[in-house]
């Protein structure tokens, strides 16, 4: 019905940048909350920042200020813009969305991507 697609992992030196996009489709009637989570070998999903449909965002206090959190509502797509990277942040990215679909019109139903590797080499 509703499928993530997300884009923009990889190897990258500490300190430098990368920018992961994820778009949404399918049977979409809106999205509520888009959101990016990581996962780190041998660690729990965790949220790494969240934004609404009317774009106030919440992020993990071990990325604000490095990481900012957008999205294209007309698209469907949501971005994360991650800069001074650090070794630490090596992980499994996948993106989150609370989705209305066209079957519904009602109820929520939360969508995940297949994830995407983000290696910070140090």
């Amino acid at each position: 019905q509703v499928q993530l697609v997300e884009s923009g992992g990889g190897l990258v030196q500490a300190g430098g940048s990368l920018r992961l996009s994820c778009a949404a489709s399918g049977s979409i009637f809106s999205i509520n909350t888009m959101g990016w989570y990581r996962q780190a070998p041998g660690k729990q999903r965790e949220l790494v920042a969240a934004i609404t449909s009317g774009s106030s965002t919440n992020y993990a206090d071990s990325v604000k200020g490095r990481f900012t959190i957008s999205r294209d509502n007309a698209k469907n797509t949501v971005f994360l813009q991650m800069n001074s990277l650090k070794s630490e942040d090596t992980a499994v990215y996948y993106c989150n969305a609370g989705v209305i679909t066209t079957r519904s019109f009602v109820y929520e139903y939360d969508y995940w991507g297949q994830g995407t590797q983000v290696t910070v080499s140090s």
